[in-house]
């Protein structure tokens, strides 16, 4: 009897053990299981989230940089072979701050206008004027170099006439500093009054809605008079001009 009992015993746990492995997972233990697995899957996709938000910011970056860069070998070539060129026959005509200089140069705290070479590079080459300074480009705000033909000495610029080319796209502001070495120290200032010469260097100062780019500063190499062609120039970023 007592043998009978026991393999009764045995056969019915055996059941008991055969139906739980059968009957599979409970309801709570499924609960648990897809809130877990609803946890990971909120990780992962937090996870790639902030990835592709970081790589768009580095190639964001990367893009700003490219265009600073750009922007300032533009620079570079333009401002440094700057024109002597004297206006002629328009001081009495009381046609504005060109007409206040020897030459066609007009340096301010926010804007500088002066003759220079296009470089041919551009597909534009020759002697054009010149603006830099805050505009307009595309519908946000810019520093936008304009440029126009030079025709003569005596033909001021139209600048509504002007083509545009923007140096440093959503502009928070643009600032000059131009250098008077003939005086003993050499001397920076924001507005360029001298009429009989023309600055030896400037620095530009930009800034985005990203922050300030580093200080430029171009030594503004007078051309040859009689060629268009001529002059050689050099800058540097961060406050020494070469």
């Amino acid at each position: 009897m007592m043998d009978g009992r026991r393999s009764f015993a045995h056969h019915d746990h055996g059941t008991k053990a055969e139906r739980r492995a059968y009957a599979g997972f409970t309801l709570v233990e499924m609960l648990v299981a897809l809130s877990l697995l609803s946890l990971i899957m909120l990780g992962l996709a937090g996870a790639m989230g902030t990835m592709g938000r970081t790589e768009t910011s580095i190639d964001n970056r990367l893009d700003r940089m490219d265009e600073a860069r750009s922007s300032t070998d533009f620079l570079r070539s333009v401002l440094s072979r700057i024109s002597a060129k004297r206006v002629q026959g328009l001081q009495e005509q009381g046609m504005g701050d060109a007409a206040k200089s020897q030459f066609f140069f007009s340096g301010a705290a926010q804007t500088m206008t002066w003759v220079g070479i296009m470089p041919a590079r551009y597909g534009v080459g020759g002697r054009y004027h010149f603006r830099l300074a805050m505009g307009d480009y595309l519908g946000a705000p810019a520093v936008v170099l304009s440029y126009t033909p030079w025709i003569d000495q005596q033909t001021l610029p139209n600048w509504a006439t002007a083509e545009s080319y923007p140096v440093l796209a959503h502009a928070t502001g643009v600032s000059f500093q131009y250098l008077n070495a003939v005086v003993d120290p050499p001397q920076w200032g924001s507005d360029w009054g001298v009429v009989d010469q023309l600055p030896q260097a400037v620095q530009i100062l930009m800034s985005s809605e990203q922050g300030v780019l580093p200080p430029l500063v171009v030594q503004m190499r007078v051309m040859p008079a009689g060629d268009p062609r001529g002059g050689g120039g050099g800058a540097s970023l961060g406050g020494s001009a070469s």
